[in-house]
């Protein structure tokens, strides 16, 4: 499952490769003219092999990677993130097999091009399918077998792909070791936790599936049942426990490395905490890696996660003894800011073992707090800044009441009882996770910078004295409360803030919170309540206050209006892990990074020779001119032999809708990213309105684009969200062109309807308007049909023609040539980086050998084996409708053909070229290959 704006990426080296470059780099120095052939040898190349596989009913699209060199080896299945395809996890895939590994990866039921319906990995579904491909492994002669039909074979992958590697290893008893990558072990506890909807990541889960119509027809009725409820049933948890990790803890027993993210609100720590005390418990290997990202967005830690993934499957696939596979429990934490660059600085802890969330607790006294208004603090919300009120005083000046917190004032005399309310329609709620685009924050909480909002009346508050010394937090403080409410169940978020000395400023540790569900049975006894997994030091003179409040943004609270007392049952009891030591700090990056980078630049000076040079002059005479490519080539570090794009050349005018074609591999991708900036030529240039293209340049504010998808808040608008996305590029609102875009898309009244209500049509259609605002000059559409149904391609098809109609130009790249046929004016058709031809759609499809005869009587059999057996003809076949026939030539001319019909007595009424976009463009592809 992974967050569709910030998915895993699997495209950093490791680290070990980073410094054979450095090493490369010395060698340069010594002996340039050696090193070039030592590199080139070196690094074996890679060869993929792509193609559908049918199984279980289904056809699974998958890629198959390997290296040079004899002999077998074992082989690892990548899997990707919910909503991604196997083409996430390619860099990855071509590591491992340079590295000596058969890699394959897949696009999992109803993404990418396999067919089927999503079935949340169900045992007879994704999971199915996983053992097919080890089926398919055991059959190829370089792969390594432990016994015939068993592959040797490891399972890793980020999210939705990490799950489906611990059901593989719990189904098929043939998987020898995996590297779930933030992954989830109960699906039902990750969205349902303690009986609380997660209902903004529910949302975004649904919409990165491309709707609930791309579901099994049961996991639909269950989402929208829950999300109508706002609480989930029995049902609806039973079915996802029985497609989590978690239905087979007891067969998992393979070595397991758990790489679980930090700023995680979807799938916190808690879950890979469950992963690793049942597989330890089956006796197998485990680690647990805690990295600073996860799907509320951060740093990944890409390289140093692929490395110790790949040396996890040195040491149990390959048998390694030699391979490290580091320690038992490490955490990657964040503390003080590099002065030269202001990122923050990271250390990695560990210990020999992993301490689980409740190692080295120490209990530390609350007491009840006074009232906080506005964001719980009275301070700016991500600074602490000049909120205009004291902490301490409410505001203003003035001591607040004693009230104990946000509560409504009735409390006992020691402050440990507060009430306070369940607004109804529980809003304004409060603010905590934000799901997929709060981890730029929640990162950097150890350096005093987060987000939250909590409402006056609507929570309780406790608060610790000054800490005489620091306390460093890893693992889930807990903490006991009497809990009631005055009907009904009372629903509650718990967190713990980090509180400076000063009362200004309070930071949520990740920006996680703990939901809690306390029944009616359970109100008026103590409650013990685990509140989020994190690992963040508290400096001494710091205050740690805990809030339990009443709503949250990211959950479904009830809507009905309730009453809730809470009284604080004993002190917090905070988890320490004396265990776990942090490494020490390294030395200033400069003390070698700036030696190290004088060689680097050497080495490049002494290989290339090239020159830096000043961005070009606008060309006056393209100033009218949307977009002229000039010998464009691209090569990328791992195809040295290979060009992505080379010497490519077309132009375009405005009033143009072009389609970009080519296989896959074409380089078209490559062509649309140094179009937008995103990547730079090795040679040639792109100019748009006669200005050169180079990241950041002016000019792109005239190019809009939909390449990747768009992101959207699913609880928000159509509207609000453009108008959210055109706040955040700074330019007036009055440049945005809302209206005029939207008109164009033609939405209609669905603009005031919630997102998360929008087919995937519609989402398409509002992505495409996104890319509008602003009516940008040149606009760039990748694949805008995907997943559309044919009335959705129409309407897609007509808001391409509309645009460029107002003498905008439009380039769409496209798979489906009968749209392109149908939209486009001209054509742009790529074949392996080159340019195959280029002109009007009706230039390249006239040309060809097939004519169209029509004749003013029906077309009898014997007409056709007669037109069939002249000369210079290679076939002929009668049209649809009976009166004309199909005639491909093969040696004669039209003039020739036409003679000798009339010769048979054939009334000729009309004789042209007939060829489809389809025909031409495979016409055009064979003759590049050839």
């Amino acid at each position: 499952m992974e967050n569709p704006t910030s998915r895993w990426r699997h495209r950093l080296p490791r680290t070990r490769g980073r410094w054979a470059a450095v090493v490369a780099a010395l060698a340069v120095l010594v002996g340039a003219g050696t090193w070039t052939a030592t590199a080139d040898d070196s690094a074996p190349s890679v060869h993929r092999q792509d193609q559908m596989l049918k199984m279980n009913g289904v056809s699974v699209d998958t890629s198959y990677f390997t290296s040079g060199g004899t002999g077998r080896r074992p082989a690892v299945l990548i899997g990707h993130g919910f909503g991604g395809s196997k083409n996430d996890v390619r860099a990855q895939a071509e590591k491992l097999a340079a590295d000596g590994y058969a890699v394959m990866t897949w696009s999992a039921r109803g993404f990418g091009r396999t067919t089927g319906e999503i079935t949340l990995n169900a045992p007879d579904g994704e999971v199915k399918d996983v053992s097919g491909l080890i089926d398919w492994l055991a059959g190829r002669p370089e792969v390594e077998l432990d016994a015939k039909g068993d592959p040797r074979v490891g399972v890793t992958g980020a999210s939705y792909g990490g799950a489906v590697s611990l059901l593989a290893a719990g189904y098929d008893r043939r998987v020898d070791a995996v590297a779930p990558v933030i992954s989830y072990w109960n699906l039902a506890d990750a969205l349902f936790p303690d009986g609380v909807f997660k209902k903004l990541w529910a949302g975004i889960f649904v919409s990165s599936g491309g709707g609930c119509q791309r579901f099994q027809k049961e996991l639909c009725e269950m989402y929208e049942r829950v999300a109508v409820s706002g609480k989930p049933d029995a049902a609806a948890r039973a079915l996802l426990t029985e497609r989590s990790p978690e239905a087979v803890a007891d067969r998992i027993d393979v070595p397991t490395l758990i790489l679980q993210g930090q700023s995680d609100s979807l799938f916190p720590l808690g879950q890979a905490d469950a992963m690793a005390e049942a597989v330890k418990a089956n006796g197998a290997p485990v680690s647990v890696d805690w990295i600073s990202g996860g799907h509320d967005g951060g740093d990944d830690e890409g390289d140093r996660v692929e490395g110790r993934v790949g040396d996890w499957f040195d040491r149990y696939l390959k048998k390694d003894k030699g391979a490290d596979t580091g320690p038992g429990f490490r955490v990657t934490r964040t503390g003080g800011v590099d002065s030269t660059d202001g990122a923050a600085l990271k250390r990695g802890a560990s210990s020999e073992t992993y301490p689980g969330l409740t190692s080295g607790g120490r209990k530390i006294p609350l007491t009840g707090a006074r009232q906080q208004p506005g964001t719980g603090a009275g301070q700016d919300a991500t600074t602490g800044g000049d909120g205009g009120q004291d902490a301490t005083t409410g505001g203003g000046g003035q001591e607040a009441p004693a009230t104990g917190g946000g509560g409504s004032g009735r409390k006992a005399p020691d402050g440990l009882t507060q009430t306070f309310r369940n607004p109804a329609g529980a809003a304004p709620p409060s603010v905590s996770a934000l799901p997929g685009i709060g981890g730029g924050l929640s990162q950097l909480s150890s350096l005093g910078v987060g987000l939250s909002l909590d409402f006056p009346g609507q929570y309780a508050s406790f608060e610790s004295a000054p800490l005489e010394r620091s306390v460093h937090v890893t693992g889930s403080p807990t903490v006991t409360v009497d809990v009631k409410a005055d009907h009904g169940d009372a629903v509650l978020f718990g967190k713990v803030y980090d509180v400076s000395p000063d009362g200004k400023q309070q930071v949520l540790p990740s920006q996680l919170v703990a939901p809690y569900r306390v029944t009616p049975a359970e109100q008026g006894k103590p409650v013990e309540l685990t509140l989020p997994a994190v690992d963040h030091e508290v400096d001494a003179g710091h205050r740690l206050r805990l809030v339990l409040s009443a709503t949250d943004l990211a959950y479904a609270s009830p809507a009905e209006p309730a009453t809730y007392t809470v009284t604080l049952d004993g002190a917090l009891t905070v988890p320490t892990a004396p265990g776990v030591k942090t490494a020490a700090a390294t030395l200033p990056w400069w003390t070698w990074g700036l030696p190290a980078a004088a060689v680097v630049i050497a080495a490049a000076l002494l290989l290339t020779a090239r020159r830096r040079t000043a961005t070009p002059a606008p060309d006056p005479a393209l100033s009218g001119v949307p977009l002229q490519i000039t010998g464009l080539s691209k090569k990328y570090a791992k195809s040295t032999d290979r060009y992505a794009v080379r010497d490519l050349g077309f132009r375009v005018e405005k009033g143009q809708v072009l389609g970009l074609l080519g296989p896959n591999g074409a380089g078209k991708t490559t062509t649309l990213r140094m179009l937008m900036g995103l990547i730079t030529p090795d040679a040639g240039e792109i100019r748009v309105f006669g200005h050169a293209i180079r990241p950041g340049a002016p000019v792109l504010s005239r190019v809009g684009s939909f390449v990747e998808g768009a992101g959207f808040l699913p609880h928000l608008s159509g509207r609000s969200n453009l108008e959210l996305y055109w706040q955040a590029t700074g330019r007036p609102a009055e440049d945005a062109h809302i209206d005029e875009a939207l008109e164009i898309a033609g939405l209609g009244d669905a603009l005031a309807r919630a997102v998360r209500t929008y087919s995937q049509g519609m989402r398409q259609r509002l992505a495409i308007a996104q890319a509008m605002l602003g009516m940008p000059d040149l606009l760039i559409l990748d694949e805008p049909t995907n997943g559309l149904d044919p009335p959705q391609i129409r309407e897609m098809r007509d808001v391409m023609i509309r645009y460029a109609a107002g003498g905008r130009t439009v380039i769409v790249s496209s798979h489906l040539l009968s749209e392109v046929e149908q939209s486009c004016t001209h054509l742009v058709v790529m074949d392996r980086g080159q340019l195959v031809q280029a002109g009007p759609v009706a230039e390249i499809t006239g040309s060809g050998d097939m004519l169209l005869v029509t004749t003013g009587t029906e077309v009898t059999e014997a007409l056709v084996d007669k037109a069939a057996a002249l000369p210079g003809i290679g076939s002929a076949v009668r049209t649809e409708d009976g009166h004309g026939l199909l005639i491909r030539l093969d040696g004669a001319t039209a003039a020739q053909l036409v003679a000798e019909l009339v010769r048979l007595d054939v009334p000729v009424t009309g004789v042209g070229p007939h060829r489809r976009l389809e025909d031409a463009f495979l016409t055009l592809i064979s003759q590049g290959s050839a």
